[in-house]
C-alpha cells in the first residue's frame, strides 16, 4: 500500500458515535486478592477494542465480567441500556480453546447457540449453512472436531458465535492455540468477516502485533491490581490487510504499545515473591 493510499483511506468504524458498551469504575477481587480496579472504557457499535496486559493482570476475568459469566464487585457494565449482571442476549463469546462439543459435527456445533436462543428448526436450517460458509468451512459440515485442525476448530467456534448474530462479540485469545501461520490467516479472516458484519468487539490478546492489527483502539492494562494505564488510538487505514503490516505507522504503533507494556514486564521479572 502506498503512502498516499494510507492518507486517503477512510475508517469504517464508528469513531465518536454513541458507545454500545460502557464499563465504568469496574473492580473485581477474589477474597483478599484484588484483580483490577477503576476500569473505565467504552466500545462503539462498529468498533474493535483490543486489550493487552501482562500475564495475570485480569484480562480474561474482565472479559468474563463483561459477558456476565463472572460477577463484578464494584462499578457497572452496560450493553446499550441493559446493566450486565448475568449473560444477556446479543452478546457472544469465542474462547481460546475452541469450546466445541466433540460428539457434534460442524453443523451441529454451529447450530447449538441458535438452539439455546430458541430459534426455530427452519431458522437454524437456513442460518447454519450461511455461517459455515462465512468462516470458510463449506464442505466440512459433517466433520467432527477430532478430524479438524486447530484453525478449522476455531473457525467453527467463530461460526457458532456469529450465527446468533450478536451485537457484541467478545474474544478471549481466540488464536493463541494455533500455529503462527494459521494465526495470521485467521486474523485476516476475522477482519474480512468484521467488514461484512461489523459488531462491537472486545479482543483480548497477548500479542501486541495482533492488537495493533485488529484494534481501532488498544487498551493497556498495568499494575497490581491492574487498571487502564493507557488507551491508544490505532489510526491505520482500512480495510486492513497484509500490506498494513508493512506500513511505517504500524511499526510506530506497535513500538508504542510494546514500550508501554514491556516496561512493567521487565520490572515484574525482577520482583521477589514475599
Amino acid at each position: 500500500m502506498t503512502a498516499s493510499a494510507a492518507t486517503i483511506a477512510q475508517p469504517t468504524h464508528d469513531a465518536g458515535a454513541e458507545p454500545l458498551i460502557r464499563v465504568h469504575g469496574l473492580g473485581k477481587h477474589y477474597g483478599a486478592l484484588e484483580v483490577f480496579r477503576n476500569i473505565d472504557f467504552d466500545v462503539g457499535a462498529r468498533e474493535i477494542v483490543a486489550i493487552v496486559g501482562p500475564s495475570g493482570c485480569g484480562k480474561t476475568t474482565l472479559l468474563r465480567c463483561i459477558d456476565g459469566l463472572l460477577p463484578h464487585d464494584v462499578g457497572e457494565i452496560l450493553v446499550g441500556d441493559q446493566r450486565v449482571i448475568d449473560p444477556i442476549p446479543g452478546v457472544a463469546m469465542v474462547f481460546q480453546h475452541f469450546g466445541l462439543f466433540p460428539w457434534k459435527t460442524v453443523s451441529e456445533n454451529v447450530a447449538y447457540g441458535l438452539r439455546m436462543a430458541g430459534a426455530s428448526k427452519a431458522d437454524i436450517a437456513r442460518k447454519v449453512p450461511i455461517f459455515v460458509k462465512m468462516v470458510g468451512l463449506a464442505g466440512f459440515e459433517n466433520a467432527f472436531p477430532y478430524q479438524m485442525s486447530g484453525g478449522m476448530q476455531q473457525r467453527c467456534g467463530l461460526a457458532r458465535a456469529l450465527a446468533v448474530e450478536p451485537s457484541v462479540l467478545l474474544m478471549d485469545e481466540p488464536f493463541a492455540a494455533v500455529d503462527a501461520q494459521t494465526r495470521e490467516i485467521l486474523q485476516f479472516e476475522l477482519l474480512r468477516i468484521w467488514q461484512e458484519r461489523p459488531t462491537a468487539m472486545i479482543f483480548v490478546t497477548h500479542s501486541i502485533e495482533e492488537a495493533v492489527l485488529l484494534g481501532h483502539r488498544v487498551i493497556v492494562l498495568k499494575g497490581r491490581p491492574s487498571g487502564v494505564h493507557e488507551i491508544i488510538e490505532i489510526d491505520l487505514p482500512e480495510p486492513r490487510n497484509r500490506d498494513t503490516l508493512r506500513l511505517a505507522r504500524f511499526a510506530e504503533l506497535r513500538e508504542r504499545v510494546w514500550a508501554t507494556l514491556m516496561r512493567e514486564a521487565r520490572e515484574a521479572e525482577f520482583v521477589l515473591e514475599r
